[in-house]
């Protein structure tokens, strides 16, 4: 029997085309049950699987530019598949899946013991200090197929793992192995109204997320597209998202780059 290729689930974001409205952060707090407070103004303490930053290039007006950058789970593949949040987990309650290349949060094994928050570069894992309380009625609307996360775990974007589960159930009744690239899409994919968004299997040259990044599997992804990057290149996590634009300053602050660094 033919061995299957591995999928490697991937998202490329089009900075040039974000216009940082945050339908992204709004679609994914929605679609994954994401707790939230009263008062969500105290960002240290607020839970977002997916955040918009704006970048400047620093110039005075009329020479300023601005950019928006949304950041979700990188999930790194790391060396071997050992990505640093996975590495360092004692309750192994996230893991790498060599099936989708996605990293998984086990919430019920999760004992907050925050190692994970610590070794991610990206700062893309939140804890829960309270159990969510939801106003009145909006119960009624939570997703069914995504567990709500009690207070004392870590949580952090799964590229919205439940729809590929519900997609491959679908095609195992339909007597299919293979998803078409359109089956399995994330909510904030879905959500973007600029269409800065794409996800697919970075495995599947039939995928756009292929053709638009070019990765070199040889090199650990890295992109052949020379508009392409991914955050903290340097530190080899290999991450499964990548970023596309024209503009240099952007490209300049992917790797904590620093103007008067010594080699």
């Amino acid at each position: 029997m033919k061995q299957e290729k591995a999928k490697k689930y991937g998202m490329v974001i089009d900075l040039d085309k974000c216009t940082g409205c945050g339908s992204c952060m709004v679609a994914c707090m929605a679609e994954n049950n994401v707790p939230f407070r009263e008062d969500e103004s105290d960002k240290l303490l607020s839970i977002a699987w997916m955040r918009v930053y704006k970048l400047t290039n620093g110039k005075p007006f009329p020479d300023t530019d601005i950019c928006y950058l949304p950041r979700p789970c990188m999930h790194c593949e790391g060396h071997h598949g050992h990505s640093p949040c996975v590495s360092v987990c004692p309750a192994t309650a996230t893991d790498y899946s060599e099936e989708t290349g996605i990293v998984s949060q086990i919430y019920t094994r999760c004992f907050g013991c925050r190692y994970c928050m610590a070794a991610c570069p990206y700062h893309v894992r939140l804890f829960n200090w309270w159990d969510p309380v939801w106003p009145d009625g909006m119960e009624k609307s939570l997703s069914p197929n995504v567990s709500v996360r009690m207070r004392g775990v870590v949580e952090k974007c799964s590229f919205c793992f439940h729809r590929y589960q519900l997609t491959m159930d679908k095609a195992h009744m339909e007597g299919r192995r293979e998803l078409e690239e359109d089956e399995y899409q994330t909510a904030c994919t879905q959500a973007c109204p600029a269409g800065a968004i794409t996800f697919g299997d970075l495995n599947n040259p039939k995928h756009t997320v292929y053709r638009m990044v070019k990765p070199d599997h040889k090199q650990g992804g890295k992109p052949k597209n020379p508009k392409a990057f991914r955050l903290l290149e340097r530190l080899g996590t290999n991450p499964k998202v990548y970023y596309l634009t024209s503009r240099e300053w952007v490209r300049s602050m992917d790797d904590n780059y620093l103007k008067n660094e010594s080699k």
